[in-house]
């Protein structure tokens, strides 16, 4: 397999290197043509055969460089292609002017909606164009001015409405600190009990009336709590403590030992007697008790069986 990459080259032993003459050709004239690759820049339309060519369509071009046609001394290059239907030449140059392309000849650029209305602005004169950059520098300087103006107008405005918000804040605090004082003088000398005072301010009726009510539901739930706690306290204990207990008559509690069959005719017993024991000594709430005197004797109570109440029957010992 010969080498891809040849260093030396074979000369024949007759080679005669002044036999080998130079050849010179004209110099060029006219303008400089090479031949490169480009993509298309814009859209066109072949008026050849109607073809479209869209824009980024690779081809192989001719670039001339005219040397008289310049643009404030920047050069304007001119590429030649041909139609990929009908193999018509298509012509178009740069335009540093308007920073684009310009179609000479062959195509036709497509329309395009973002260049619409651009068209009259490309054809202004330079006295046309200094006449729009005039107004246009005027109607920017007016903006800019209207706007300062409406920025002082706002900051004034939020300055004005802070002081106002701070006037009332602290008039609302003399306010505060005048009634307290106020207060806090009455009660020094009256002896008049602040929280009442403003706690009956302001009070409607349907108010004062849900208060009371909610007073009484209170009170009539202790009243219940006290009553049942106190019977079991009663069931619970032996005869001799209900006997040593204030406003129960001893009858009642002799009834009650007599009847030692059932446990609860007893404790009915003791509670018609405790509930009139609590009627005599305190007239005024029928439902209020006097609670007994603590004591410390140790009850032993009877344990449940909970395996029987599950029904769970335990084996008898083998021993």
């Amino acid at each position: 397999m010969s080498e891809r990459k040849v260093l030396t080259k074979y000369y024949p032993p007759d080679f005669d290197p002044s036999l080998v003459g130079r050849s010179r050709q004209p110099k060029q004239t006219g303008p400089k043509v090479q031949t490169v690759r480009l993509m298309a820049p814009f859209s066109l339309r072949c008026s050849s055969c109607g073809e479209y060519m869209y824009k980024g369509r690779k081809f192989n071009a001719r670039k001339e460089t005219p040397a008289d046609e310049r643009y404030l001394n920047i050069q304007i290059y001119r590429f030649y292609i041909r139609c990929t239907r009908c193999s018509a030449e298509i012509v178009f140059r740069t335009d540093p002017k308007n920073q684009d392309y310009a179609v000479e000849k062959g195509a036709k650029r497509n329309t395009e909606p973002w260049r619409r209305g651009l068209e009259g602005e490309l054809e202004e004169t330079d006295e046309q164009r200094l006449d729009r950059i005039e107004r246009e520098m005027a109607d920017e300087n007016g903006e800019i001015a209207q706007a300062e103006e409406r920025n002082a107008m706002a900051e004034l405005e939020q300055k004005t409405a802070d002081a106002k918000r701070e006037m009332a804040v602290a008039d609302a605090l003399d306010e505060i600190r005048s009634r307290n004082a106020r207060l806090e003088r009455a009660q020094r000398e009256g002896g008049v009990d602040i929280e009442s005072v403003l706690g009956g301010r302001g009070l409607s009726e349907e108010e004062e009336r849900r208060r009371r009510e909610e007073e009484e539901d209170a009170e009539a739930a202790r009243k219940a709590f006290e009553f049942a706690r106190l019977q079991q306290r009663l069931e619970e204990a032996p005869a001799d403590e209900v006997l040593g207990l204030p406003g129960i008559p001893a009858a009642a509690a002799a009834n009650g030992e007599g009847s030692s069959g059932s446990s609860s005719s007893a404790g009915v017993g003791a509670s018609s007697a405790l509930s009139t024991a609590a009627t005599d000594s305190n007239p005024t709430s029928a439902g209020a008790t006097d609670m007994p005197p603590p004591t410390f004797k140790r009850q032993v109570k009877k344990k449940k069986d909970h395996s029987a109440l599950l029904g769970i029957k335990k084996k008898q010992s083998l021993v």
